[in-house]
């Protein structure tokens, strides 16, 4: 969509300097974000918590600050200032007044990656059939 690049941190960039195509880009993926905390919340009867995390939920403050936009009627408030503050780093960035804690929480995806893999190493190794690590 943004004819620039995958990568958040330059559509981001793009975005801000005015580049349309880069700005819709960032809106899609905001958007989709909301819809899927929305559709969430609706099936299990409310939030408790958001959590931001991998590469871009933990180093996007626009993103984060995106997606809570319009989700105050569930509860959701965002200190704007503590999410700037916040990049790669373990922190509530939720308001005081915020009925949702949001969270941002740092991840090791290639540590991940390593456990998995050699869990089915050891699983194959032993003769068992290894499961499929599923996401939703």
């Amino acid at each position: 969509i943004s004819g620039v690049s995958s990568d958040m941190r330059d559509i981001e960039t793009e975005a801000a300097s005015g580049h349309k195509r880069a700005q819709l880009a960032l809106d899609v993926f905001t958007y989709r974000l909301k819809k899927y905390i929305g559709a969430y919340a609706a099936a299990m009867g409310g939030l408790d918590t958001i959590v931001f995390t991998g590469g871009i939920g933990e180093n996007s403050a626009t993103v984060r600050s995106k997606t809570c936009q319009n989700l105050e009627f569930l509860g959701v408030k965002i200190d704007e200032q503590k999410n700037k503050e916040t990049v790669k780093q373990e922190a509530v960035i939720s308001a005081e007044d915020s009925r949702v804690k949001v969270l941002v929480v740092p991840t090791n995806e290639e540590l991940v990656i390593a456990l998995d893999t050699a869990e089915i190493v050891e699983k194959t190794k032993q003769g068992e059939e290894a499961e499929p690590v599923g996401t939703s």
